[in-house]
């Protein structure tokens, strides 16, 4: 659970994006600080609310210290630096691909070049697919409803959520300028800020961070995809305002809340379970994936040239599929 493919995945680009965001949210003292961090929820609605208070600012290493309980959370800041058997070294080409970007990223003047560079790719784009935008994401519209609809991961009712976010998604990214020059302006400002905030030179550093630095460089990254997402009409912090969370049942320690909320104009729901432990209350499915993920860590490697059982097999088909996006 320590090193997400997703920032390989997304590129320097959208992981760069935060240090206006970042800047702001420490300078402008007029603002509310962040959320104190308690270790779970007095109740389960409480719970919840914590947890996307602490999303809201990127306080990824209070989320944890929230999210789970504390004997938890020392495990998974223990497995952080311990090495993954199944994590595999970048490829001299992508090793070279990542040093290259941030030195474009960090060198003297980086937004004046980088904006002169994409202008005419901009408007060559523009020109070649500004018909063809909603067609192809129309296209990826039907792709991601039919892995969501064929997941054996996934319940129905977790479904028929995904697939709502995915309808009102979808006609957002088909309006959107993507082409927009003042937009991309914008964007490389903050990337080429970011990146000098961040001051990450090679991969090495990324892979060598203890849990406390990936925090920190989590925390940029989310709040840079925020700030990106708002320059295209996307608020993510609305939508984390207009969240309303309903206990639907409660009972023998284990609880279940609705949650209502606003994505782009559309109310939409999703549902969560909890449990009680020690008199706190914990997200159920977070906590089963941290202590299944220790446990996967700890499991003695599986003797050459043995068959695989069918949990390693479906484990090993999963390896070979592209990564979802988020860090584990």
């Amino acid at each position: 659970m320590r090193r997400s493919s997703v920032f390989y995945a997304v590129g320097a680009f959208i992981a760069l994006l935060a240090l206006a965001t970042a800047t702001a949210l420490f300078m402008t003292t007029h603002k509310p600080g962040p959320p104190p961090v308690v270790v779970g929820g007095d109740t389960p609605e409480q719970s919840v609310q914590q947890s996307l208070a602490l999303i809201k600012v990127g306080d990824f290493a209070g989320f944890w210290k929230h999210a789970l309980p504390p004997a938890d959370y020392d495990t998974l800041r223990a497995d952080w630096t311990r090495p993954r058997p199944d994590e595999h070294p970048l490829t001299p080409e992508e090793r070279a691909d990542f040093v290259k970007n941030m030195q474009q990223l960090t060198e003297p003047d980086a937004e004046t070049k980088l904006y002169a560079l994409a202008r005419p790719k901009l408007a060559q784009l523009q020109a070649q697919y500004q018909d063809q935008v909603p067609v192809m994401i129309g296209i990826f519209q039907a792709i991601a409803a039919t892995g969501v609809s064929q997941s054996k991961e996934l319940t129905n009712v977790q479904k028929q959520q995904a697939t709502a976010v995915i309808n009102v998604l979808a006609p957002w990214a088909q309006k959107v300028p993507w082409f927009d020059q003042a937009r991309a302006k914008q964007a490389i400002g903050v990337a080429v800020a970011t990146a000098r905030k961040l001051d990450l030179k090679t991969p090495e550093q990324l892979k060598a961070m203890d849990f406390d630095t990936a925090m920190q460089k989590y925390s940029i990254g989310f709040l840079g995809i925020k700030q990106a997402l708002a320059i295209y009409g996307l608020s993510i912090d609305e939508t984390l305002d207009s969240v309303k969370i309903t206990t639907v049942d409660n009972r023998n320690g284990h609880a279940h809340v609705r949650i209502d909320y606003t994505l782009l104009g559309q109310p939409l729901s999703t549902e969560s379970d909890l449990i009680e432990q020690g008199g706190r209350w914990y997200s159920q499915d977070m906590l089963q994936n941290v202590r299944e993920a220790h446990e996967r860590l700890l499991a003695p490697p599986a003797p050459a040239g043995s068959v695989p059982a069918p949990a390693a097999t479906a484990a090993a088909i999963q390896a070979m599929t592209p990564a979802p996006a988020g860090k584990h």
